[in-house]
């Protein structure tokens, strides 16, 4: 103590430790889900890894010593099997990470009526339905955390993405209210929004070029990897964070604070 502070100097490094805690995540089986998955497994958590491809579920789970189950996580009958094999196989479930989301990249006046469905669901379903069913788990065992994807895409606009960052949006508003209402159950709720993340997927949709581009467009001249989005989601899964709720962590390398924005050389076509 110094002479006008007595408080109590907790272990920090302790607080961002997991272990004995049981982890949902879901979409684990590449790209920022397997990065999280191992994020959560060194800080000592007992992993369920979830993925709708089976094989992925169950090669992430063997990498991280934790445990596989595949399924839709937008389907209510499936995520009710999922919250009752969690709770028979980890006891009590301390952390939800949610990684699950897509998008399909294109003009506002090209999005169909099954477009914008489809990205409500991908966006959205599964994050209500962890809610729902992950948080009356929680509440009945003491508390816990829940920690989202969203993206700055629901936080900014961008061209091509009026349909997923409406979703996004929509998810970032989630999160605010479950955490206002979560709250006094000892549930925190938080997201992180990324920009371009060099997943195995967005590697092969932009190639080369794309990549030195966004890297050129963010102010730390880099495009960010899996693994920096699993290092701000294992800090709000943790106790570290324990006075942080209703939040979303922008992850974009400083792109969303600096102007002016690239603009694509792009007219709306005559109808």
């Amino acid at each position: 103590m110094t002479r006008t502070d007595d408080t109590e100097v907790p272990d920090y490094p302790g607080r961002l430790q997991l272990a004995g805690k049981g982890v949902v995540v879901l979409g684990a089986g590449q790209g920022i889900g397997r990065q999280t998955c191992h994020a959560l497994a060194q800080a000592g958590a007992r992993v369920l890894a979830v993925d709708l491809d089976a094989d992925l579920a169950h090669e992430v789970a063997a990498e991280v010593d934790g445990i596989a189950w595949s399924g839709d996580a937008s389907s209510r009958p499936a995520m009710t099997e999922l919250w009752a094999d969690a709770e028979a196989r980890l006891g009590r479930v301390h952390s939800v990470v949610d990684i699950i989301g897509m998008s399909k990249y294109q003009p506002l006046l090209a999005c169909t009526d099954e477009d914008w469905e489809w990205h409500q669901n991908i966006v959205l379903r599964h994050a209500v339905l962890a809610l729902q069913l992950g948080g009356e788990h929680m509440a009945r065992h003491g508390g816990g955390t829940f920690t989202f994807v969203a993206s700055v895409s629901g936080l900014t606009g961008a061209p091509m993405h009026a349909a997923y960052g409406a979703a996004k949006a929509a998810l970032v508003s989630l999160v605010r209210s479950a955490a206002v209402e979560f709250g006094p159950s000892g549930i925190r709720v938080n997201a992180v929004a990324p920009g371009v993340v060099w997943t195995p997927r967005v590697s092969a949709y932009l190639g080369d070029a794309g990549r030195a581009a966004n890297a050129e467009n963010a102010p730390v001249r880099d495009v960010a990897l899996p693994a920096d989005i699993a290092g701000p989601l294992l800090f709000l899964s943790s106790d570290l964070s324990r006075y942080v709720s209703g939040q979303v962590l922008t992850v974009d390398g400083g792109v969303s604070v600096k102007f002016p924005y690239p603009l694509p050389d792009m007219e709306l076509a005559p109808r």
